[in-house]
């Protein structure tokens, strides 16, 4: 069992990661790779540690999602209906996840991520060149449920590097801008943030004497993150998406290989 550590040296720990997380995330996704084993490091048994971060990152998300509509980054063609296909999706996974073993998706990310890394290595000018024509409104909107259906079955599933996944998908295939791209991705990956926080509210596996102190810690993180992302544009956001799909591939073949 996990050694649960004094109130205010959990805050200490927590505080300052759970900032950085939601920075990054709201950037270019994957804070829950920071967020989740802070919350582990910290002494909270794990199966309160994801109903708080999903309750925490719920809200931060929310913060970012309003920062990038505010500011017109957020398409709400492919928002609407990549949110329907990302409820659809989260709860598909949930379900998944109790019959089947991670090990398998872990094993795909093995392959899918250095692909990932290749790509951002030879198209040096991803997310900074004009996209392509836009799509016809059907495909888009089609593309965009599909999208949020897949993603959010993953999401639901297994979890981290969903919201950078979005994002490449958003600006890959459905032509969107890089920025455009991260500020959909919020608005769609809040909708399966809902849906998990919800399941585990319902639960009773939200520890709230930690949950609503790093709420705070959260929304500033994204806050931040989402302005320095709509101000510095592209050039800003595809770095921490490189170093993100880098980060997510060593915890996962850390996992696949501790695991066998």
């Amino acid at each position: 069992m996990n050694m649960i550590y004094p109130y205010p040296f959990m805050l200490l720990i927590l505080c300052p990661l759970i900032f950085i997380a939601g920075f990054v995330d709201s950037i270019a996704g994957g804070g829950g790779l920071i967020a989740l084993p802070s919350y582990i490091l910290a002494g909270i048994p794990i199966h309160v540690c994801y109903g708080t971060n999903k309750f925490v990152s719920g809200c931060g998300t929310a913060t970012a999602s309003i920062n990038y509509f505010r500011n017109r980054c957020v398409n709400v063609r492919v928002a609407v209906p990549g949110s329907a296909g990302s409820l659809t999706g989260a709860a598909i996974g949930a379900h998944l996840a109790l019959m089947l073993s991670p090990a398998a998706l872990q094993l795909c990310l093995l392959i899918i991520l250095p692909v990932v890394a290749v790509f951002m290595v030879f198209n040096r000018n991803f997310g900074t060149m004009k996209p392509g024509p836009a799509l016809p409104d059907g495909i888009l909107m089609a593309g965009a449920f599909v999208t949020g259906l897949v993603i959010g079955c993953y999401d639901g599933f297994f979890g981290p590097g969903a919201g950078m996944f979005f994002t490449l998908v958003l600006t890959v295939c459905l032509r969107l801008d890089l920025v455009m791209a991260s500020g959909t991705t919020k608005v769609i990956n809040l909708a399966s943030n809902i849906a998990s926080a919800v399941t585990f509210i319902i639960a009773g596996k939200v520890m709230y004497t930690i949950a609503i102190p790093c709420i705070f810690c959260s929304i500033s993180g994204n806050f931040l993150g989402s302005r320095l992302a709509i101000k510095n544009g592209a050039r800003f956001i595809r770095p921490l998406i490189a170093a993100v799909s880098v980060l997510l591939f060593a915890r996962t073949g850390y996992d696949f290989f501790a695991g066998r």
